[in-house]
């Protein structure tokens, strides 16, 4: 039976990502369409955005481990990981209100201070991410407790972040038309975001409870020792690897919507709608996930999932503009890929006691940081991509899908589909021939690890 703090702890930790999810998705899914149909710039500074971007988000993901240091340092009377969660949930939401207040500037000016909001934005985010995500494992050792855990979290970021791609459009649209100006609507809507990005966030900083006691007290890790973290854990580089895969092609994917939408299919509001549609499928399939994980091994449940994905992938490229085959088509895409993104997140847990094992050290937030490592690198990639194929489709240049060249089109379902298909394909691949911990080879870890003296 469920203590309980550790359904206390369940859902308080996962409420507060609820926030965290609309505070992300406005950024990673809606800065470039807010830089592009609401600021409305230029070609030339478009390619040096998308330039800017992509490089920033780079140079920054190598910034996480560092991050990861910090928290894994971090021994304070709140607890190992809630001084980061804070720090990084007030500077980042001021980083972000400032990327989507109009400055009055244009060109290289705007550039430049965009890009340092957008670096301290990222920055601090990954702060939060990493000391929120690296909480989970140390919440408890026990697999299935970790996916009732896992599985609510990743609810409740998803309602997060369906509730903005939902309504952002019809959201900032009514707030510009009563403020006089669609960059202003956009503008109150981060304000909007901001408040309950930081309300949901002191749920979990009020409300969790870190186990004290459980695990044996190590010393500080050094900046040299934060690469044989990452480096001689060989399980958690080959998840890194596939999850990496798997983000780009979901990312990438979900960046285009508004402009399929827009310029495909011809009609903007309706991408609200179908956004609808597939958060519902997506809760239902994250809600389903622990029964789902009683009666089939993970295994089986990654390859089940893919299946899903690749059928939703083709039928969608080849669909044609009908919310009948395109609606399937996404259900299918979003129920396999809420199923893979909280395997991926079992497994990158997984590896901390496999590290702790192997390294002598649990290092949670280390290891954790390549989780954020990986959704910039993924964020960056899906940036570079779409912003290219706006460029060379023709796409950004026009204001309605009747002015889209031939074959604008087909690009960017290609750009959309066919890309993200592959990357995914060859993530599952990766994890198939490399990842080793199933669910007997972790309790043989755990039990390791506690006849060592490791796990209290």
């Amino acid at each position: 039976m469920e203590k309980n703090y550790e359904r206390q702890n369940r859902y308080c930790f996962g409420l507060g990502t609820v926030g965290r999810d609309m505070f992300y998705s406005m950024v990673s899914m809606y800065l470039l369409f807010y830089i592009t149909d609401v600021l409305i710039v230029s070609d030339s500074t478009l390619l040096l955005m998308t330039t800017v971007l992509t490089g920033l988000r780079i140079f920054d993901a190598v910034n996480d481990p560092i991050m990861g240091i910090i928290v894994d340092n971090t021994h304070s009377r709140f607890g190992k990981f809630k001084p980061g969660i804070l720090i990084g949930a007030i500077v980042g939401s001021g980083a972000m209100l400032l990327m989507f207040t109009d400055l009055g500037l244009s060109g290289a000016g705007y550039v430049v201070v965009f890009a340092v909001c957008y670096l301290l934005w990222d920055i601090f985010y990954g702060l939060n991410d990493i000391a929120y995500w690296s909480m989970l494992p140390a919440l408890s050792t026990d697999q299935k407790q970790r996916e009732k855990i896992g599985s609510f979290a990743r609810i409740c970021a998803n309602i997060g972040l369906f509730a903005v791609v939902v309504g952002i459009i019809p959201l900032t649209n009514a707030l510009g038309e009563a403020a006089g100006s669609l960059k202003q609507g956009w503008f109150y809507f981060a304000i909007i975001i901001i408040a309950l990005m930081l309300g949901f966030q002191a749920i979990t900083l009020i409300g969790v409870k870190e186990p004290k006691g459980y695990f044996k007290e190590e010393e500080k890790t050094s900046l040299k020792e934060m690469f044989r973290v990452i480096f001689k854990n060989d399980q958690l580089l080959w998840v890194a690897i596939a999850l990496s895969l798997f983000m780009i092609g979901y990312m990438t994917t979900t960046s285009f919507g508004v402009y399929f939408f827009k310029y495909a299919y011809g009609d903007e509001n309706m991408y609200s709608i179908f956004a609808a549609v597939l958060g519902i499928s997506q809760l239902t399939a994250l809600s389903a996930f622990t029964w789902f994980s009683k009666r089939f091994s993970r295994k089986i449940l990654y390859k089940f999932a893919t299946i899903v994905v690749v059928l939703g992938y083709i039928i969608f490229f080849f669909a044609p503009m009908n919310m009948i085959f395109i609606g399937a088509a996404g259900v299918m895409l979003f129920v396999g890929q809420a199923f893979i993104q909280l395997l991926m997140l079992m497994f990158l847990a997984d590896t901390i006691e496999y590290g702790q094992w192997k390294l002598g050290k649990r290092n949670e937030s280390i290891t954790f940081s390549v989780q954020p490592f990986i959704n910039k690198i993924g964020g960056a990639m899906a940036n570079g991509v779409v912003g290219l194929t706006l460029y060379f489709s023709g796409i950004n240049a026009a204001e309605t899908a009747a002015d889209v060249p031939a074959g604008g089109i087909t690009l960017m379902k290609f750009s959309m589909l066919i890309i993200p298909l592959i990357a995914i394909l060859i993530g599952y691949i990766v994890y198939t021939k490399k990842y080793e911990i199933d669910e007997a080879r972790h309790q043989e870890l755990v039990k390791e690890l506690a006849k060592r003296g490791d796990i209290i």
